[in-house]
């Protein structure tokens, strides 16, 4: 494990009180790892604003199945990028409606590339990409 160093911060009070109910909320034992996760979350955001750093994440798209072609552009376009398309999970909601989330590893720029692909597809009704690392260089 790293060294561990101490720093300061000033904040208004009212920022620090609100601070405090959020981590709370959110189950954090203290501040200092609540403050950790905010700094990796946006060295993380860092990573896939480049571009070209390896990355992952997960596209989740709801559709009506009934859609005509729809299935067939969607597993197309899974095929045209399989090796950084990692793995799909297939949810029936209800009679009409589908869950599909699709976990990919590559370069940011190509899995943006790939949700908005997915998420634009005629008959998609909603999607959302959400974006993670590796891990490899986070401590």
């Amino acid at each position: 494990m790293s060294e561990l160093r101490r720093f300061g911060i000033s904040m208004e009070s009212a920022l620090l009180e609100r601070f405090d109910r959020l981590i709370s909320r959110k189950g954090y034992t203290n501040r200092s790892e609540a403050i950790r996760d905010l700094v990796r979350d946006a060295l993380v955001g860092e990573e896939w604003e480049s571009g070209d750093s390896e990355t992952v994440g997960a596209i989740s798209i709801v559709y009506d199945h009934d859609r005509r072609d729809l299935q067939e552009i969607l597993t197309r376009l899974q095929h045209r990028f399989h090796k950084t398309i990692l793995s799909t999970l297939h949810i029936h909601l209800d009679e009409h409606n589908c869950l599909e989330i699709v976990a990919a590893r590559g370069r940011a720029a190509d899995i943006r590339s790939i949700a908005d692909q997915l998420i634009g597809a005629k008959g998609v009704k909603h999607g959302k990409l959400s974006l993670t690392t590796t891990g490899r260089h986070l401590r």
